[in-house]
């Protein structure tokens, strides 16, 4: 889950981060989505004071729909002498306007600002007083995909942005319909590279580097590093409401 601007039904939430260059950072989100109505995924981005508004590169993951599939490779699950994986069959579980991108089968917006909102259309806005509840995104930015009405998985969202804190960033913070509680159900898998310190005390390390079990890191735009191995962290169940930090 993350921040809607309007009501929706969100599971099997995956995020991968990882440190880029000069002061960046690569995110990809994915999750399943059902909304009645059309409505915007809004990912806080702690970025530097005064970032400009073509400062996030959208990536497009359309050609890769298998991303997050590819790093849970890193993870075997074992098989018994049998050949099936224990506890089943065998069977994997299932003013002026902002600028608009098109990245894949959405589109996507950065908003600098948040007094940027009001050149959104207003259904992709959060409602009124929302983000008085919210001080700690004061002098974020925003990263902003418009999604479609229905029930769908929809494909990694991707971009690099430029980073104003030290430490890796998952955005993972919950807000339906400008909800805010102290709690929220969480159902989520984090993936990152570059973890270092008392952090990896946290995450689950892959026995391999990434690039001996992802398939199509030609169309992954440099996000993963084929030579670093990979870690991985699930938050799931009732949980404080925050965003992460590795």
């Amino acid at each position: 889950m993350c921040i809607f601007s309007r009501n929706a039904g969100v599971s099997n939430t995956n995020i991968f981060a990882r440190p880029g260059a000069d002061g960046r950072q690569f995110l990809v989100y994915s999750m399943t989505v059902k909304a009645d109505d059309e409505l915007a995924m809004i990912l806080p981005l702690p970025v530097p004071k005064d970032t400009k508004e073509d400062a996030v590169k959208f990536l497009n993951l359309e050609k890769y729909p298998t991303f997050f599939d590819d790093l849970r490779k890193g993870w075997p699950e074992p098989v018994t002498r049998g050949g099936a994986k224990p506890g089943g069959l065998g069977a994997p579980p299932k003013e002026d306007k902002l600028k608009v991108v098109e990245v894949g089968s959405f589109v996507a917006s950065f908003v600098p600002a948040l007094k940027d909102f009001a050149r959104l259309d207003e259904k992709f806005r959060l409602p009124d007083g929302t983000w008085d509840k919210l001080p700690q995104y004061k002098g974020y930015g925003f990263a902003v995909f418009q999604l479609k009405k229905g029930e769908k998985t929809v494909h990694p969202m991707a971009f690099d942005f430029p980073t104003a804190v030290k430490k890796i960033y998952f955005p993972t913070v919950h807000i339906h319909d400008g909800k805010v509680t102290e709690k929220a159900k969480f159902d989520h898998t984090l993936y990152a590279q570059g973890i270092s310190g008392e952090a990896v005390l946290a995450w689950e390390e892959s026995p391999q580097p990434a690039g001996l079990f992802m398939t199509k890191l030609k169309e992954a735009h440099g996000i993963v590093d084929d030579k670093d191995h990979l870690y991985r962290r699930k938050l799931v169940g009732n949980l404080k409401n925050e965003d992460t930090l590795a």
